[in-house]
């Protein structure tokens, strides 16, 4: 089951208390960013469709802290907003917005239709450019704050099997980086983060085959399998002071398997 992670290593003491906004932080890779970033003593708080609440329990048992998890259909742009305000409203203006959310729903070519092309975009890039408008003032006021959209290295290695996905993960990079110049004025920093093939749940249920896991491994510089956390304390760096100066870059967290630079 996603979440309960060892405690890091690693304490970023300006991140306690900050407010935390996580789009599907309740699942995944956003579990345990969710997780992360309690543990760093910030007010965390989180969007996902299905209901969270039972992880929402095992979390507010181990540490006494309760992330505030509002269901979303993040296709639906009005209702992140007003969530988004209300999230603002109760644990103070987001200082830390995690583009995390997204659905890889396999896919051919030739059996995608409009409506399908819609969702996928709706779901993997428009709630990145919205959630960022969203908080823009708010982390203005504050004196400046990060922004961390998830990518991913699929459109690096120019996968097939689902080309809208790659297409809204390569737009993600293109978004960061205007976003970043945009708002660098207002000491707002915005990178994308780029995760290689994570061992989730919903991984390791629908498309993990030993045969494609053996050749995936291959290219790993680092013989380790992935694993949620494995991307909590790059997007801590990210979300800290300790990063003031990065922005507009797009890190990769892969084990090694693709090359930038």
């Amino acid at each position: 089951m996603d979440g309960i992670m060892h405690q890091l290593p690693c304490r970023f003491s300006d991140l306690q208390g900050a407010s935390v906004f996580i789009t599907g932080g309740g699942s995944g890779i956003g579990a345990a960013l969710t997780e992360g970033f309690l543990q760093q003593g910030a007010k965390v708080a989180f969007v996902q469709r299905t209901d969270a609440t039972e992880f929402c329990d095992r979390i507010e048992a181990k540490y006494g802290s309760r992330p505030l998890f509002k269901a979303c259909d993040l296709s639906d742009i009005g209702q992140l907003q007003v969530i988004m305000q209300e999230v603002a409203t109760e644990q103070g203006s987001i200082k830390v917005l995690v583009n995390n959310a997204a659905v890889d729903n396999r896919h051919q070519l030739a059996e995608y239709d409009i409506a399908a092309w819609d969702q996928s975009i709706n779901v993997n890039l428009r709630p990145h450019f919205f959630t960022a408008q969203a908080v823009a003032a708010g982390m203005k006021a504050l004196g400046g704050g990060s922004i961390i959209n998830f990518s991913s290295i699929a459109y690096l290695m120019g996968n097939a099997g689902y080309p809208a996905y790659v297409a809204a993960k390569a737009a993600i990079t293109g978004l960061t980086r205007s976003l970043a110049r945009e708002l660098g004025t207002d000491n707002i920093r915005v990178n994308a983060l780029l995760p290689g093939w994570v061992m989730t749940e919903r991984q390791k249920r629908l498309w993990v085959t030993e045969t494609d896991l053996a050749a995936h491994l291959e290219r790993q510089c680092l013989k380790q399998l992935l694993q949620p956390e494995d991307m909590v304390g790059t997007t801590l760096f990210l979300a800290s002071e300790t990063s003031k100066m990065l922005t507009g870059q797009a890190i990769v967290v892969d084990a090694g398997v693709v090359v930038t630079g």
